[in-house]
């Protein structure tokens, strides 16, 4: 029988550094982009893709994810007082919008093993994996295209993208051949490289944040020594999937911006925020007056 995907994982334990001094005192998944923070797009993303329960796994320091979906009586009470129902129906929204569990990862030992300590809250069903690092636009949300194609292959998807030679080192990257009849978007997966140097990577198919993987890449991850950085990497034990059953890849429709990143991260707040119908027209002018 067929199985849909009805879970899925976010790992935000990670330490943020790329965005210090400003994630000293607050986790990167919580930065705003224009109004709403990184993990809010992400997490809507999944609810839009017909996923009812995510497992969010945390760290020191991320108490402000958890405060952020959780229902807070005070501030709904002052916008009710004040008439500001627009804004209190978006409170709201973000509360009740899907059930959310944590389980904590108390060292940040990679993205593999953060997977890991999800395992409880999941499972021995399909789920998927999603990361707050990259936002994707799309018309249909990336992950609601991805447990489409599920469905028909019933196996292991990753995401990926064509990124530039130079960048490439900066990503996992696949080793693939196309499947007939998916108009070039599907893959079967024959290898994965985790940031190789660009003289060797083995294409410019970068894995990108967004993943569909079967129960058995747990006992694969939980029985996988560490690797590049003292940490547990996912390529590993998606390599090590690939001898027991076949993993494709799928190039997704939509615009990715990688978040994680500085010069990434200005170009989706300008982008989305141009996008704005409250904001976009005044922002736009403001941006052509300016004399670059």
């Amino acid at each position: 029988m067929s199985k849909a995907i009805r879970k899925a994982v976010f790992p935000a334990a990670g330490l943020g550094t790329r965005f210090l001094p400003a994630t000293k005192a607050q986790p990167k998944e919580m930065l705003p982009l224009v109004d709403k923070p990184l993990i809010q797009y992400v997490i809507e993303e999944a609810v839009h893709s017909g996923i009812d329960n995510i497992t969010i796994v945390t760290g020191r320091g991320k108490n402000a994810i958890e405060d952020h979906f959780d229902v807070s009586y005070e501030l709904e009470r002052v916008l009710q007082d004040r008439g500001k129902h627009d804004v209190l129906n978006e409170i709201q929204k973000i509360s009740n919008m899907i059930h959310l569990t944590y389980v904590r990862q108390k060292e940040a030992l990679g993205l593999g093993h953060a997977i890991l300590m999800a395992r409880g809250s999941v499972g021995h069903e399909p789920f998927a994996v999603m990361l707050g690092d990259d936002i994707i636009d799309a018309s249909v949300p990336c992950m609601k295209q991805m447990t489409a194609l599920f469905e028909k292959l019933q196996a292991s998807i990753i995401a990926t993208c064509e990124v530039p030679r130079s960048e490439i080192s900066s990503y996992g990257v696949i080793r693939a051949e196309p499947v007939a009849g998916f108009s070039e978007r599907v893959f079967k997966v024959l290898d994965v490289v985790e940031k190789p140097p660009v003289h060797e990577a083995p294409s410019n198919m970068a894995i990108i944040g967004r993943y569909v993987l079967t129960p058995e890449i747990f006992p694969i991850l939980a029985n996988t020594r560490s690797g590049r950085g003292g940490e547990i990497q996912l390529t590993d034990g998606i390599r090590t999937l690939l001898q027991q059953q076949p993993v494709y890849a799928y190039r997704f429709e939509g615009t990715r911006y990688d978040a994680g990143d500085k010069l990434g991260f200005l170009k989706a707040t300008v982008e989305f925020a141009l996008r704005r119908e409250d904001l976009g027209k005044e922002f736009r002018e403001y941006l052509k007056a300016l004399k670059l």
